[in-house]
Formats: C-alpha cells, structure tokens, sequence
C-alpha cells in the first residue's frame, strides 16, 4: 500500500444558472408582465473528514475537481436547479493550504467534520 501525505488538487465550484427573460402570453390577457424564473444556485466544493482513511494517494491522480452548474430558469416563474455539491473525502487530521502554502484554510480534526471550502454562485435574476 502505498502512503502519500501531501497532495496538490485544483478546486472550482460552480456558477449560478442563468435567468430566464420571460413574458405571459396567454389569450385575452393584453399585458400578461414578466413570468420569468431565476437561474439554479452552483455546486460547493465541500471537504469531508471521515474515518478509514490514512492517506491522500486518491488525489495524486485525479487532481482537478470542478463543481456542476445551476440551471438555468425557465418560463412561468420556473427557478432552475441547483447543483450538487463536490465533496472530497479527507483523513483525519488534514491541514488545507492555499496555494501560499502558509495560509490555512481548513484543519479536520474531527470524523464527520465538514467545511466548505469554495461556495457555489448564485442563479441569475
């Protein structure tokens, strides 16, 4: 089995949908006013400490990770979905770095711990 404790991953998370530019038209209604609905919120990049793990060596391979985006909204007020959320299963006692290697942005020591480390943006109005 092999052991790695560092590891260097690329996180994005998603954007929000786009909205939806919508009129009513319905007959005998003359100004039917906008019906249009907002755009889904982005995926987060969520970092998960869980047990059973000892090691980062899933992360050497597969080093990007990229959040899904919202949908987009549709007519008659229809918001859009949002996406789902990245979560990357993580050892206890990992330290998250930025890319400065000094600044800390997460430190899991505890199983079932959970931070969001990039947060999703927002569905369009």
């Amino acid at each position: 089995m092999k052991f790695l404790d560092q590891a260097k991953v690329y996180l994005k998370s998603g954007g929000g949908g786009p909205g939806c530019v919508s009129f009513r038209r319905e007959a005998n209604i003359e100004y039917g006013g906008p019906d249009g609905g907002d755009g889904g919120r982005g995926g987060d990049v969520v970092a998960e400490c869980v047990d059973g793990l000892n090691t980062l060596i899933d992360y050497r391979y597969q080093q990007h990770f990229k959040a899904q985006n919202g949908r987009p909204g549709a007519g008659r007020n229809k918001t859009g979905k949002g996406a789902d959320d990245i979560v990357l299963r993580l050892p206890v006692g990992t330290q998250i770095l930025d890319d400065d290697q000094e600044t800390v942005l997460a430190d899991l020591i505890a199983v079932g711990q959970r931070e969001v480390l990039l947060r999703g943006g927002d569905g369009g109005f």
